[in-house]
């Protein structure tokens, strides 16, 4: 997500927020691309869940700059989704998507590499 999405710490007051901070979460999913991504990563993992291979575990792995912001906010949202969790997912505007998989008792997860590292000095 490094390249492609508009990173929030670029913006002084969310610097040193987080993706669990409602500033961040709104700012990242506001950004072209991001809602459309979600859709993508979804998709993604409906065609890796329909194969051969369907019981194995699946990753998937996000990053940015700091890991701070951009893909922990994907991967919480992403999270959401596939635990069919509509509540939480609403928060991130994707309470459609996560509907999608309420039924499915999908097992997620997530694992935030460096959401607590110190903000990287850029």
């Amino acid at each position: 997500m490094r390249h492609q999405f508009r990173d929030p710490h670029l913006r002084p007051e969310l610097r040193y927020l987080t993706a669990r901070d409602a500033p961040v979460r709104e700012a990242v999913m506001a950004t072209d691309g991001v809602l459309a991504l979600m859709h993508a990563i979804a998709a993604t993992v409906d065609a890796y869940l329909a194969g051969p291979r369907q019981d194995e575990p699946l990753t998937v792995a996000l990053g940015c700059a700091g890991g701070r912001h951009r893909s922990a906010t994907v991967a919480d949202a992403l999270a959401a989704v596939l635990s069919g969790d509509t509540e939480t997912a609403a928060a991130y505007l994707v309470a459609d998507l996560a509907e999608r998989y309420k039924e499915r008792g999908l097992a997620v997860d997530l694992h935030h590499r460096d959401l607590e590292k110190d903000v990287v000095d850029r």
